[in-house]
């Protein structure tokens, strides 16, 4: 079987056999090239999680600090506003204290409590020395050789038999103690 190529002269079919061969390598090295830009891709990807390093772990302390001040601040305020509208003077002076609902006190003070957990986090950010201080924090505990789940698991079986074998000591040392009090007393 002939093939005309683009040049118009006819290929035989051994010709024909390797025009298949290389363009089956052609696509194999297509593959191997978007293999390797995909891996190329993941390097970049992990390199670009290590070069954060610990930071990473203060922006994550910092983000949980934020959600903590945020709670704290609501359940202050919704306290404080719960307190006041209780209150008969201060229902008298500010009337609006006991215009809204409790679920809509909680409402308004959650949104409040996020501006001021955001407010507190922004500015604890912005300062230097508080930074500073969390990333030497994290650089240190990135430092430390954690244990692993083995001897976790040994270390914890070994306090939980300590404490029961020196539950059953005191229990027995306080009933024998009670005895001879007993008997010595005589209650």
């Amino acid at each position: 079987m002939a093939i005309i190529d683009e040049k118009d002269e006819p290929q035989t079919d051994a010709e024909e056999g390797v025009g298949e061969a290389s363009s089956e390598v052609g696509a194999e090295s297509e593959a191997l090239a978007t293999t390797s830009e995909e891996s190329a891709t993941d390097e970049q990807d992990e390199e670009g999680a290590h070069a954060l390093g610990s930071e990473r772990y203060v922006h994550a302390a910092f983000f949980v600090a934020g959600i903590l001040a945020a709670y704290i601040a609501s359940k202050t305020l919704v306290l404080a506003w719960n307190s006041l509208a209780n209150w008969p003077a201060a229902v008298r002076a500010v009337p609006a204290l006991v215009a809204l609902s409790e679920e809509q006190r909680d409402s308004y003070a959650m949104v409040a409590g996020a501006g001021v957990g955001a407010i507190t986090v922004i500015q604890s950010y912005r300062k230097e020395n508080v930074r500073t201080w969390a990333n030497e924090v994290a650089a240190e505990l990135s430092k430390v050789t954690w244990p692993n789940r083995e001897a976790v698991l040994n270390g914890t079986l070994v306090v939980v038999i300590a404490s029961a074998i020196a539950t059953v000591y005191v229990t027995i040392l306080d009933r024998i103690w009670s005895f001879l009090t007993t008997l010595v007393y005589g209650a």
